[in-house]
């Protein structure tokens, strides 16, 4: 578990082994692969509007079918998403490259490589696997949040509207997650503009309502993503805090800083009842890692004193990045 963990979290070792490099780039290309399927699968089968630069592409999909027959037959005509998915982010690549910096784009290129290789190689179905509208929304969103949740671990991105994202960010004062909020709502409102695909067409019904309907689905896909994607995440980065009480402070400590690769601090206390000074060690470990400790203590002193709490947030060296937004 402990092995898995580190590679997962970039921050867990002081130096970045490339054992653990090559490991998160292999997480890129093959999480990115559940996210292509339920596109392929699900979204373009139902007709689908969702938020990011999927949306945008999937829209392009629908609107611009049987136009290009000689061009696209696979596809129906239709510009394939992707093709529109590569060329977009490869001009969003090149102008964050200029402002933000070549840095951040390098793990980005591969997750826009990884993406259009899947989306190209994987058939889109005539008829989707979840056939319930509804359920494919919700289910599919989940499943494409959780790859994407595994490609965000490994410090990847699959491009699209994070990189205007950071574009805009590096310019003004706005957070990240306000300007993709914003964006997602504007692609999702646009499905509402587009015409009906006839899988969508009902008899009778009011052709407003079904466009309405459309629109919902890509709100409940968006939701269902989003809480995959916050759910992965917070599932990697949750800490605990140990507070061990022992005499054997000192092997505790030591058998802690050099096997699980976590600073310890030994704090100075009294025991009220006894009046005596007693040593308490504080240490702040990844969840995963939990199991490594109470391990540890168990075989070093099984009588020892132990306090654990969860901690929403750590941040600073060997944990999270301090950020302001």
């Amino acid at each position: 578990m402990l092995r898995f963990h580190r590679f997962v979290n970039p921050h867990n070792a002081p130096s970045q082994s490339r054992v653990r490099t090559v490991f998160e780039y292999l997480v890129i290309i093959f999480g990115i692969f559940p996210m292509a399927l339920m596109v392929n699968w699900v979204l373009l089968p139902h007709a689908f509007v969702g938020g990011g630069l999927t949306g945008i592409c999937s829209a392009i999909y629908y609107v611009t079918g049987g136009l290009f027959p000689s061009l696209f037959p696979e596809y129906g005509g239709a510009v394939p998403v992707w093709l529109t998915t590569f060329v977009f982010n490869t001009i969003l690549l090149l102008i964050a490259g200029l402002t933000v910096g070549w840095r951040f784009c390098i793990r980005t290129m591969v997750g826009v490589a990884a993406i259009t290789f899947w989306y190209r190689v994987i058939p889109i179905l005539p008829q989707p696997i979840i056939t319930d509208p509804w359920l494919g929304a919700i289910i599919g969103g989940f499943v494409f949040g959780l790859s994407l949740g595994c490609v965000l671990a490994a410090n990847g991105s699959s491009g699209g509207t994070d990189i205007v994202a950071m574009i805009i960010n590096h310019y003004r004062n706005i957070s990240l997650g306000n300007i993709m909020l914003a964006c997602d709502v504007l692609i999702i409102a646009s499905a509402f503009f587009l015409p009906l695909p006839a899988s969508m067409q009902i008899e009778g019904e009011n052709p407003t309502y079904l466009q309405i309907k459309r629109v919902l689905y890509g709100v409940a896909m968006t939701i269902s993503y989003t809480v995959a994607v916050d759910w992965i995440m917070s599932r990697l980065h949750r800490s605990v805090h140990f507070l061990i009480y022992s005499a054997k402070y000192d092997e505790i400590a030591t058998a802690i800083n050099t096997t699980v690769n976590r600073g310890v601090t030994v704090l100075d206390g009294t025991g009220w009842y006894s009046k005596k000074p007693v040593k308490v060690i504080s240490v702040l470990v990844r969840k995963p890692e939990s199991a490594l400790v109470f391990s540890l203590i168990h075989k070093i002193d099984p009588n020892a004193l132990v306090s654990i709490a969860d901690v929403s947030g750590v941040f600073g060296l060997g944990f999270d990045k301090i950020k302001v937004k």
